[in-house]
């Protein structure tokens, strides 16, 4: 199932982008969980996940990235993010998630740097 706010896409060299469109709240967390998980079970464990048409972030959001970053690293990938807004960067750095995650201006030079993984 795939909802029109969050998709995927394949960026090539076994690299796949998730891009999330609105706010990342109770209402679309759990269909991202969903695609994070397909992709993961499925052995795609380096992930771009473009957050520059994503609004706003709760803690439920952040709480799905983390455990899709743990569940990639595990598989010897990663999980990266991209465009993220200047509130989104404000937020993970509050939350020291800026600490956790490779954060990258653009999905090309977010996928430069997992081609590398």
């Amino acid at each position: 199932m795939s909802s029109m706010n969050i998709w995927q896409e394949p960026l090539g060299d076994e690299i796949w982008l998730v891009a999330i469109n609105g706010r990342l709240d109770q209402t679309l967390t759990p269909a991202l969980e969903q695609q994070l998980t397909a992709l993961l079970d499925d052995g795609k464990a380096r992930l771009v996940l473009d957050l520059s048409q994503t609004e706003y972030i709760n803690s439920g959001g952040l709480r799905t990235l983390v455990t899709g970053w743990r569940k990639a690293i595990q598989q010897e990938g990663n999980l990266v993010l991209c465009g993220l807004s200047g509130r989104l960067q404000e937020i993970f750095h509050m939350v020291g998630f800026d600490q956790l995650f490779q954060i990258y201006p653009s999905r090309q030079t977010a996928k430069a740097a997992l081609a590398n993984v």
